[in-house]
């Protein structure tokens, strides 16, 4: 029978013709919660990357985000639309944000700011990949609100929900399922290895890699419940565009842990 979808306005604030959306509270966030703990995290086990770093490093970090995460959308999900009417790239307020195309544009961001501070890359970003799980369980939640990105069909499931714009049928809530596993169990692992492992803290790189493996696992097997992107549909063999973006994100995470190990 399937679950309605909660009555949730995806503007969270009202403000005269001005609204504040779910999404962009999302973002803001996940940015805050990352700004604050990152700040504990280094003075608590000090390293070339200071406390007062930390400001300049996440405004570079969230540039890259947003730019990142717009133009990996229209690069990787919508590059003919975007073609025929380039103007709508700047057209944020419509939606359209790629993890992957961020992932990209926050990793060029911070190899810039450290290059620039003369400090190590691995140095930021292991500190950051333990908390961008964080951004993700926001972002995830807010995909539900807004009643996007929703599962396959799913008539055999108790939890499924009849999303407004999926049809009469329930699918997989698969936004939560994102949530739960890129967002809250990641992070669970990703922060217990740096409190409580020394070991992983002097291996520069092994965290930062363990977070693309983490993430393109968890997405990997979480895409096996999402209805693919309408415009695209499957690639091969019930193969998605999510899942062929995350296998570099597997083989690069390996490859930087071994990287680490070896190199310490």
């Amino acid at each position: 029978m399937g679950i309605p979808f909660p009555d949730i306005d995806p503007v969270a604030v009202h403000i005269g013709a001005f609204g504040l959306r779910w999404y962009s509270l999302a973002y803001l966030a996940g940015i805050f919660f990352a700004w604050v703990l990152a700040k504990r995290m280094l003075s608590r086990y000090p390293s070339d990357f200071k406390p007062e770093m930390v400001d300049d490093a996440v405004f570079w970090g969230t540039v890259g985000l947003i730019l990142g995460a717009r133009l990996g959308y229209v690069l990787f999900y919508n590059f003919d639309h975007y073609l025929e009417n380039p103007l709508q790239i700047f057209a944020l307020w419509q939606g359209g944000m790629s993890f992957h195309g961020s992932l990209i544009g926050v990793i060029t961001a911070l190899y810039l700011y450290a290059r620039k501070e003369k400090i190590g890359f691995f140095s930021i970003t292991d500190v950051l990949a333990c908390l961008a799980p964080i951004g993700l369980f926001f972002g995830r939640l807010a995909n539900f609100v807004n009643g996007e990105l929703f599962g396959r069909v799913a008539t055999d499931v108790p939890w499924a929900v009849i999303f407004p714009n999926g049809g009469p049928l329930p699918r997989h809530p698969s936004q939560l399922y994102e949530a739960c596993f890129e967002g809250i169990v990641l992070f669970i692992v990703l922060f217990s290895l740096w409190n409580r492992s020394v070991w992983v803290r002097i291996r520069p790189g092994f965290l930062s890699g363990a977070f693309l493996v983490g993430y393109a696992l968890a997405r990997g097997v979480v895409e096996n419940f999402r209805e693919p992107d309408p415009q695209i549909g499957f690639l091969f063999a019930r193969v998605t565009m999510g899942q062929l973006l995350t296998l570099p994100m597997l083989v690069g995470g390996i490859w930087i842990m071994i990287r680490a190990v070896k190199k310490s």
